[in-house]
């Protein structure tokens, strides 16, 4: 048992305890003392924290409970389960998975943990469909590729430098890889042609590409990268969500065929003009703060007619710094009747 010494305790600990009775512990109470505490509270060992739960559950959660071994949890007597979440947990090591049941289990969450290397063990489990292994300290992807009936895939917040091994995932649709240390879109990318949302803000990437046979990508995610051009998207005919905030792009190009985006986020980059934009006429949210846009009449040629459109951010350009009073109404004048939202404040009927 472990053990944490408390300022207090509650009253229901006290029951059956004579106070008279209780053994002097020689403290000399000062201003500022913590006097220990006779009746600590107790922290189950990881051992004991599985022992309630009955052998032929589907479902086991155990968050934020210090979990340091996956071990001691006997996970071994759970033939049935399906689900299992250790997330906010101190696991440093997977290879305790080997002990869960192959036949049954579907989804593994081991988010927010000390993990560093995914284990071989985690191999043998093809009828998984969603794993989550964000915020680890995982460097590389392997020993995953036999998970062929892999449906959701987070790798949030790790160390990884390369997409790789991921080929054999054919069902694959949501890829999630945001906050490493990716340098490239590999063409291991090409291979996963049912993917249909993939996340890779906060990396390293200077260009988009391997891309094109993502024919069921519906959102694409590519912000606070090093990316200078909207390129390498002709193919997307499918793409509904595209997310370029925080990188270098000066120009708004290449959408010719992505007729059915409907948020375009091109927040914080260095684009100055509006245009090829006039033909998305399903787009209903079109994020465009801290650019260098300065014209209404571009606004009004690029995005007036869009039949659909309900959601507009232009804080932070010329347009708004250099109208503060009209920039407002201006918009409304400049736009169709759909419109709702201005930088995220609803307008006026």
């Amino acid at each position: 048992m472990l053990e944490d010494t408390v300022l207090s305790h509650t009253e229901d600990e006290d029951e059956g305890v004579d106070v008279d009775e209780e053994e002097d512990n020689g403290a000399v109470e000062y201003p500022g003392t913590v006097l220990p505490d006779p009746h600590p509270d107790q922290i189950d060992a990881d051992i004991d924290l599985t022992r309630e739960y009955n052998d032929d559950v589907d479902y086991l959660e155990l968050i934020h409970l210090k979990i340091g071994s996956l071990e001691d949890l006997n996970l071994g007597r759970f033939k049935k389960l399906e689900s299992l979440c250790l997330r906010q947990n101190l696991l440093t090591s997977m290879t305790a998975v080997a002990d869960l049941p192959t036949d049954t289990l579907e989804e593994l969450d081991l988010y927010d943990n000390r993990i560093n290397h995914i284990s071989s063990a985690l191999n043998k489990f093809e009828k998984l469909k969603n794993l989550d292994l964000s915020f680890n300290k995982i460097k590389n992807i392997k020993n995953i590729d036999k998970l062929v009936n892999l449906e959701n895939l987070y790798f949030v917040q790790n160390k990884i430098k390369e997409i790789k091994n991921l080929e054999t995932l054919k069902k694959l649709k949501n890829l999630e890889l945001g906050g490493n240390k990716i340098e490239e879109i590999s063409d291991t990318m090409n291979q996963l042609p049912a993917v249909e949302q993939l996340w890779l803000g906060k990396n390293k990437i200077p260009r988009l590409e391997n891309l094109s046979n993502l024919l069921n990508l519906r959102v694409l995610s590519i912000q606070s990268n090093r990316i200078t051009k909207i390129e390498g998207l002709d193919k997307l005919v499918n793409l509904e969500e595209l997310y370029l905030s925080h990188n270098g792009i000066s120009k708004i190009e290449g959408l010719e065929n992505n007729t059915k985006l409907q948020v375009l986020d091109i927040t914080s980059n260095r684009i100055s003009k509006l245009e090829n934009l006039s033909h998305l006429v399903h787009l209903t949210d079109f994020w465009c703060s801290y650019n260098q846009v300065s014209s209404f009449d571009e606004i009004a040629k690029e995005l007036g007619k869009l039949p659909e459109l309900d959601t507009v951010y232009f804080e932070g350009n010329p347009v708004q710094t250099s109208n503060a009073t009209g920039y407002r109404r201006k918009l409304r004048l400049n736009l169709g009747p759909s419109l709702a939202k201005i930088d995220a404040t609803y307008v006026k009927s």
